[in-house]
C-alpha cells in the first residue's frame, strides 16, 4: 500500500511524505523537502499513528528556504540520507540552513536513471524556477508512478512526459492571475512570479492538466498555493472545471488542494 501525506504546502513551509507499507513490514517513508519543523512533523506523524522511525530518506526539490528551512535539523537529529542533484548539494553545503549538517548525509542522484531507495525507485527532472536548480520527482513503487512538481514557472516537456504516465500527480497551482496583477505586490515581484521562472498560475495548471490527463490518472493534488494571490476554492474550482470540460466524471479523479500550514489526511493512493 502506498500512502501520501502533506505536512504543509506553500511559502510558509513545504514537506511531504510518501510511504510504502507492505503487509507484515514496517512502513518505509520518503520525506520530500523539509520546510516544516521537526516538532511539527513529529506531532502530525503521531496523529496518524506514526513516528520518525518511518522516515528512511529525504528528497530535496530546490534550495529555497521554505523547502529546506529545517533540513539541517532533520540531518542532525535523524541522520537520514539526503538525495538530490550534485549542483543542489553543492548549494546546500553553502546554505546557512544546511551547511553544517548536510555533508555526512549527502547522496547525489544521477541524471536520466532510476535510483533505488528501499521499495521506491526515483528519478529527477529539471523544472524552471529561480533557485540554484529546481527538480521534480518521478517515483515508482508497486507498479505505480507518483509525480511531484512544485515551484515551476512553466511546465516543461519532461514533466509532462512523466505526468502522462502517473497514477498520482502533485502539481503547483500557485496564483490567480487577476489577484496577482491587481494585488499589492511590487511590480518587480509580480513579474518574478509570473514570467517563466517563478510559479505556476491556476490557468497554467489547468493547461498542464489538459496536456497530461490520461485514463490512468487517479489522484490530482494541487500544491504551493499563494496565501496572498490565490484561495483554495479558486484553485480547486478551476481544476475541477477543467476536468469536467475534458469529460472526467465527478469523483473519477480524486482532486484535492494541499493547504498552507494545514496537514492533509494520510491518503491511500
Amino acid at each position: 500500500m502506498i500512502r501520501f501525506l502533506s505536512f504543509s504546502s506553500g511559502s510558509c513551509g513545504n514537506a511531504y511524505l510518501l510511504l510504502q507499507n507492505a503487509p507484515g513490514e514496517a512502513p518505509w517513508g520518503l520525506l520530500i523537502d523539509a520546510g516544516v519543523s521537526i516538532r511539527r512533523m513529529k506531532k502530525i506523524l503521531e496523529a496518524d499513528g506514526l513516528d520518525f522511525s518511518c522516515l528512511q530518506a529525504v528528497l530535496v526539490t530546490h534550495d529555497h528556504g521554505d523547502h529546506i528551512r529545517n533540513l539541517g535539523s532533520v540531518c542532525k537529529r535523524l541522520s537520514l540520507p539526503v538525495w538530490t542533484t550534485a549542483p543542489l548539494h553543492e548549494a546546500l553545503l553553502q546554505h546557512p540552513f544546511t551547511c553544517r549538517e548536510i555533508g555526512p548525509c549527502r547522496r547525489d542522484l544521477p541524471a536520466d536513471t532510476w535510483t533505488s531507495m528501499g521499495p521506491f525507485e526515483v528519478r529527477w527532472f529539471e523544472v524552471p524556477h529561480d533557485a540554484t536548480q529546481t527538480v521534480g520527482y518521478a517515483i515508482r513503487a508497486e507498479g505505480r508512478l507518483f509525480v511531484l512538481m512544485t515551484d515551476l514557472g512553466e511546465m516543461p516537456p519532461e514533466a509532462l512526459h512523466w505526468a502522462r504516465q502517473a497514477e498520482t500527480v502533485v502539481v503547483e497551482s500557485n496564483f490567480d492571475v487577476d489577484m496577482l496583477l491587481g494585488g499589492s505586490y511590487p511590480h518587480q515581484l509580480k513579474m518574478r512570479i509570473c514570467q517563466g521562472y517563478g510559479h505556476l498560475s491556476n490557468d497554467a495548471c489547468s493547461e498542464a492538466i489538459r496536456a497530461f490527463l490520461h485514463p490512468g490518472l487517479k489522484n490530482l493534488f494541487l500544491c504551493h498555493l499563494s496565501g496572498n494571490n490565490n484561495t483554495p476554492r479558486l484553485a480547486y474550482d478551476q481544476a475541477a472545471a477543467t476536468l469536467r470540460e475534458l469529460g472526467v466524471a465527478p469523483g473519477a479523479i480524486h482532486l484535492r488542494v494541499l493547504e498552507r500550514g494545514v496537514p492533509s489526511p494520510l491518503l491511500n493512493l
